[in-house]
């Protein structure tokens, strides 16, 4: 009955236990979730007064399936002033999230046997979006041990003649990890000998950073590779906005008009009022973001220490976004877990502490653990943690 398609994939693992973490507070259980990706700010005053002014001037109605031109001119400005990027209106689109962007994506450049190189840990979505356009994903390992870094032999083994796509996500979702202008110049010598690939940049953590060395966007630093690569980005995570639902990219013509097909026949135009909301936030003043950055930073160094301070726990700092991504086989193993879903499972039961399995993001054995949310939770959460275990 269901199609073979959709039983090739999975439910999203971070919706799933997000969603089991609020059955079990409705139920009473004070359940603490480090689960999803989603700031615990509110979305900046000056950026909701646009939206609300929006509603009484009545624009309320359809725009242009791919996003209005005031919305495009402040995306274009937004990556030339940030990322060096330029492009035109006809360069842009806008879709309901970037999570849409890349599903557009995938389903106007992909066919059957593609392959798509994808860097593991990775967006859990990542893969069971390429299944979707019947394409096949290519998991290329990083270790915590090399701090994720990307092994340049395996990067070339992982290319070949059927590889169509490479996904690149930086800050990194799960793990934190930025990549450097040195890695990101090493991989685009690489990508100079296969001349059909092409290369996606989810930035969507671009702003949530406090790298060493100034963030760079993959084309900037390869500008002989811009019309190979499309840019993504959105304002849901930087400005508080997830639930507004806006995603962008900029790519060559040719693939924006495949994706405004597509988006054309499935979602048509993102919300009127949320792109009014998205002018603002990316014409406006960084102030808060700014302010939120800085409380993300203090609670990565508060929870890279405490998690390292947990016997079993073994992590990595990070750069940016806010997540942190332990190995816990240690903990696996000593204490009879049969694999990091189980852990997870135990640690949401008897903790009542909600975290994503890391096999979610192709890393059995390690967890996710996002810290957006306020110090005093995760301070309770580490005592949650290590009282369970013990």
């Amino acid at each position: 009955m269901l199609s073979n398609r959709v039983q090739k994939v999975k439910p999203s693992a971070t919706i799933t236990i997000s969603a089991k973490a609020m059955e079990l507070r409705a139920n009473g259980i004070d359940v603490i979730s480090l689960s999803a990706g989603e700031p615990d700010f509110d979305t900046p005053e000056h950026i909701k007064k646009a939206a609300i002014e929006a509603i009484n001037k009545g624009q309320t109605k359809y725009t242009q399936v791919d996003g209005t031109p005031e919305l495009k001119d402040a995306i274009i400005n937004k990556f030339n002033r940030d990322n060096n990027l330029h492009y035109q209106r006809d360069n842009i689109i806008v879709s309901t999230g970037a999570k849409q962007t890349l599903y557009n994506l995938f389903q106007s450049v992909l066919e059957a046997d593609d392959e798509v190189v994808i860097i593991s840990p990775y967006w859990v979505s990542y893969p069971d979006m390429v299944i979707l356009a019947d394409a096949n994903p290519v998991i290329m390992k990083t270790h915590q041990e090399d701090n994720f870094e990307i092994d340049m032999d395996s990067f070339r083994a992982a290319l070949t003649d059927k590889t169509k796509l490479l996904i690149l996500n930086s800050p990194s979702n799960p793990t934190g990890i930025t990549y450097t202008k040195a890695q990101y110049k090493s991989m685009g010598k690489i990508l100079s000998d296969y001349p059909n690939v092409l290369i996606a940049t989810d930035d969507m953590y671009e702003h949530i950073y406090w790298g060493n060395e100034p963030f760079t966007s993959f084309a900037e630093v390869c500008p002989n590779l811009f019309d190979r690569t499309i840019t993504i980005n959105g304002v849901s995570k930087a400005y508080a906005m997830t639930g507004w639902r806006i995603g962008y990219c900029g790519a060559p013509k040719t693939i924006v008009q495949a994706m405004k097909k597509i988006q054309g026949q499935s979602t048509s135009n993102p919300s009127s009022i949320s792109q009014v909301a998205a002018i603002a936030a990316l014409n406006g003043p960084h102030d808060a973001v700014n302010m939120m950055v800085n409380e993300y930073k203090k609670r990565h160094d508060y929870l890279c220490d405490a998690l390292n301070k947990i016997n079993g726990f073994n992590t990595s700092p990070g750069t940016g976004a806010f997540y942190l991504f332990p190995d816990v086989n240690n903990v696996i193993e000593s204490k009879g877990f049969a694999d990091d879903i189980e852990f997870s499972s135990f640690l949401i039961d008897q903790a009542n502490v909600a975290v994503i399995p890391g096999s979610a993001f192709g890393a059995e054995g390690c967890i996710r653990i996002s810290y957006a949310t306020s110090m005093e939770l995760l301070k309770e959460s580490i005592a949650r943690i290590k009282l369970s275990l013990e």
